[in-house]
């Protein structure tokens, strides 16, 4: 195995913590954040990306930008954006995974 190259190209994690109570926080998984990540792993599974050496897309626990949030990171890279719908989630995808350009205007 060649430890100077990551196993993935892109690891792509989308938070899906849900906060309870009226007081609390606000939380990605109050946001579609599940679905906004079963509509990117079905897409990037549709274009052929998926797999080793390729694109993974993973759920995550809280990754600590709620306020910032929905968010999703994309690794190695550690770029981190927010979406609002799967429009935006199509252009992280078409944008990032596929061309390699930071989409700025989602960029948080």
């Amino acid at each position: 195995m060649n430890d100077d190259k990551p196993f993935y190209k892109h690891h792509v994690f989308f938070c899906l913590n849900e906060r309870e109570g009226k007081d609390c926080r606000p939380s990605c998984g109050k946001s579609g954040a599940e679905a906004a990540q079963q509509h990117a792993k079905k897409r990037v599974k549709e274009l052929g990306l998926n797999g080793p050496g390729q694109v993974r897309i993973n759920k995550a626990g809280c990754l600590d930008r709620c306020e910032e949030g929905p968010v999703v990171v994309i690794y190695p890279q550690g770029t981190w954006y927010t979406y609002v719908d799967n429009s935006d989630i199509d252009e992280i995808i078409d944008r990032h995974l596929v061309k390699g350009e930071v989409v700025e205007r989602l960029k948080i």
